[in-house]
């Protein structure tokens, strides 16, 4: 057994230790910097003048952070467990399967989805910023952008897994996913046992972000 760290900033090797940053990563972390900063200070201005309230602010970002995005991730990973060939479109190209159920855009062009398995189970990161895949998981927690989750994902999968009360076997391997301005990733979480009588709809009221994201497993109602 063998923890693997996927650093695709820009390649599609495994590495047994984070990589020295890409160029082209670098430069979309910047600009993802930029980008952040200069929202803040559009939304404190905003606040200061009585336009925005923080409150209100803070509920629509939970919305699309908690609901409205991961919904539509959720339909995804429900039509993989109940229809084969659509799961096996999703695992050769993502996005392309993807957009048949209607989603994609920014940030959602080239999104790879790996699957968990009794044998593998994989978490995604971005080491860099906070690469994201928005047209399926809407905006990416607060937890996600935090350089604490970013530095040690990579270097102690099991722990951060264990903060998240998420136990992994012995024997199961651990791939950790790291996302880019090029590539970004969707875990495939494993159907829970008992649920083969739900219906998909029933299906996605279970999947949750933090499954997709690879941090909690999906648990049977």
């Amino acid at each position: 057994m063998s923890d693997d760290h996927h650093h695709d900033h820009g390649h599609g090797h495994a590495h047994d230790a984070p990589p020295s940053p890409h160029h082209s990563s670098d430069r979309s972390a910047e600009q993802n910097r930029v980008l952040e900063e200069k929202v803040a200070r559009i939304e404190a201005l905003l606040i200061e003048k009585g336009l925005f309230d923080k409150g209100a602010l803070d509920r629509v970002i939970d919305i699309y952070e908690n609901d409205l995005g991961p919904m539509n991730g959720a339909r995804v990973v429900a039509k993989a467990w109940t229809d084969p060939g659509f799961k096996e479109r999703l695992l050769q190209d993502g996005s392309a399967a993807i957009a048949e159920l209607g989603f994609g855009g920014l940030q959602g062009e080239h999104l790879v989805v790996c699957e968990n398995t009794p044998e593998v189970h994989n978490l995604v990161v971005c080491t860099l910023c906070s690469c994201y895949p928005w047209p399926v998981l809407g905006l990416p927690p607060a937890w996600y952008k935090d350089a604490a989750y970013r530095s040690r994902v990579v270097v102690d999968p099991r722990g951060v897994l264990a903060d998240f009360d998420t136990d992994i076997a012995d024997d199961v391997e651990v791939r950790v996913w790291d996302s880019s301005s090029e590539m970004r990733y969707l875990v495939l979480p494993e159907r829970p046992a008992g649920t083969e009588h739900l219906t998909e709809d029933e299906l996605a009221q279970l999947v949750h972000r933090d499954a997709m994201i690879g941090v909690r497993k999906v648990e049977p109602a």
